[in-house]
């Protein structure tokens, strides 16, 4: 199978396992987006998904958000995780969008990256989810899998997201990313994983990865 062949079938699996994408993260607008990624941080969409209604319930805008205190947020997401650094970030970056964007969140990336707490990540699934800007996020899912099938060297998620932009047509990376997510949550997941479910990886997977696999797999 040549490179090309290997992207094709790649994308048309994900398309027939996943022809309605669920987005892991619940929200209803821009911020609460970007407040939800923001938290999701080493931590999990689950454990969000439950802390995210108590926070929106006393605040879903940057106007509202600013009117509580750095230490109620910070009470009110702690089982999230580092809620110190991430508090602090949800309140800076209220009180920035209030100040300077009339409390709207910008569609650009390198916008998004100046505010406290959000990184590079975090900007592009806001504009990807949100705005429908094309981006290709990488989590830890993508970064494992692009390196299972070949498509990465693995070494950061930096050059994972150039070779992702590289190799897949750009009208589909919102969904691409999106399903790369799901289908490494299901099929190939970092521990407990399974090749036979995972077609993807047993049908084009770097050598490698298939060798080390079943190596493992006669240890055990």
């Amino acid at each position: 199978m040549t490179k090309s062949e290997k992207v094709t079938f790649t994308i048309q699996t994900l398309q027939e396992l996943y022809p309605t994408i669920p987005v892991p993260l619940e929200h209803k607008d821009p911020y609460t987006l970007l407040i939800a990624v923001l938290m999701s941080a080493q931590s999990t969409d689950v454990r969000v998904n439950q802390i995210t209604p108590l926070l929106f319930a006393k605040a879903d805008n940057p106007y509202d958000m600013i009117k509580l205190s750095v230490d109620e947020i910070r009470e009110i997401i702690k089982p999230v995780g580092l809620s110190p650094m991430k508090s602090k970030g949800i309140h800076g970056l209220s009180k920035i969008l209030v100040e300077k964007y009339d409390g709207v969140v910008p569609q650009d990336i390198a916008l998004l990256e100046e505010f406290p707490a959000v990184g590079h990540k975090t900007a592009s699934v806001v504009v990807s989810q949100a705005f429908g800007i094309p981006a290709f996020p990488v989590d830890t899912h993508i970064h494992r899998l692009m390196y299972r099938w070949g498509f990465s060297n693995g070494k950061n998620v930096v050059q994972t997201e150039k070779d992702a932009k590289r190799l897949f047509p750009r009208d589909l990376w919102n969904d691409l990313h999106l399903q790369i997510i799901w289908y490494g949550r299901d099929y190939s997941p970092a521990r407990g994983w399974n090749l036979e479910k995972d077609i993807i990886t047993k049908t084009i997977g770097r050598k490698k990865v298939l060798n080390d696999y079943y190596k493992l797999k006669k240890t055990r």
